[in-house]
């Protein structure tokens, strides 16, 4: 963009077209209201159907892993048919494309994982033996470490599409994050949310960040004004401890870090895919120093762990 946008020339908001993203993608176009004192027709939401989105009935693994809901999302930003793309980071490789950089965060919501089922009130009242479903290999192999009893099953879909398998019985519970119910406005979905030290969240869990352009200075001085700085050094530190593992879908990995005045506690752990290991470790430093905790962080648990520790 060369100037500011305005209704003849609104900024276009990419994203994907779930209503989990939509909402997240208004969040940020409200956010840039706000602070800009823009109307809403100054913007324009583009939604664009991802391959992630595309093929729902097969696990992520056998279709690419990571940048499924990202990849034409950046082809649009690149090629300058959206001027932002909204994202979970969660989602996001951590290797970016050539001339685009994510330097805006949104205030990171709840990052625990929301324990989800019709009869069941949380993971230790789970009977011998039930059927759990989860698209999360993450979430899978850290449950299958505490209760090898369980039979784990793929379950893939948005909300609604996963709370219409548990009532049709295909599962006994399920998992959704904390983040994502709150932002629909659906917390009373969750039976219990789950304390970061009995599951440690995935890297990034609920935290919305905005690409961009690097050469675009308009957009630049849109962004740096609703970027949340203490969820930006919380990201930075995980995605390194990521970066250093070489994260995908295909790997169970967690990490949260979490900051207090200027301390920043980082914690990772990596799992075994079918859950009979784990190597966890943490580490406590200055909050700029994050990025070079979590690659120390990740040096560690890869040298305790093995060669072919996270195989699947």
């Amino acid at each position: 963009m060369k100037q500011m946008p305005d209704t003849s020339r609104p900024l276009r908001i990419g994203t994907r077209g779930s209503v989990l993203a939509l909402a997240q993608a208004h969040e940020t176009r409200d956010r840039l209201m706000a602070a800009h004192s823009l109307p809403a027709d100054a913007f324009q939401i583009v939604a664009i159907k991802t391959t992630g989105d595309r093929v729902t009935d097969r696990p992520l693994k056998e279709i690419g892993g990571k940048g499924l809901f990202t990849r034409e999302i950046e082809e649009a930003l690149a090629e300058g048919v959206i001027d932002i793309a909204v994202h979970s980071m969660k989602d996001m490789p951590t290797l970016q494309p050539d001339r685009l950089v994510i330097d805006c965060f949104l205030p990171r919501e709840d990052v625990r994982d929301a324990f989800v089922s019709p009869h069941v009130g949380s993971i230790a009242e789970l009977p011998q033996g039930a059927v759990v479903g989860s698209s999360s290999l993450r979430r899978r192999a850290q449950l299958a470490h505490r209760r090898p009893d369980l039979q784990l099953v793929e379950f893939r879909g948005n909300v609604q599409t996963r709370m219409r398998k548990l009532d049709d019985g295909v599962a006994v519970a399920t998992f959704l994050a904390m983040a994502g119910l709150n932002r629909l406005n659906m917390a009373d979905v969750a039976r219990s949310a789950i304390d970061p030290a009995e599951m440690l969240p995935a890297v990034a869990q609920g935290a919305i960040g905005i690409e961009r352009r690097q050469d675009d200075r308009v957009v630049e001085t849109l962004l740096a004004a609703i970027n949340d700085s203490e969820t930006q050094h919380r990201i930075l530190a995980e995605r390194a401890f990521l970066a250093r593992l070489d994260g995908s879908c295909q790997t169970p990995i967690a990490g949260l870090a979490e900051i207090s005045g200027n301390t920043l506690t980082l914690r990772g752990e990596i799992l075994r895919p079918d859950g009979s290991a784990v190597v966890a470790a943490m580490r406590e430093g200055a909050v700029a120093d994050g990025s070079a905790m979590g690659d120390d962080l990740a040096q560690e648990l890869l040298a305790r762990a093995g060669p072919g520790f996270m195989d699947v």
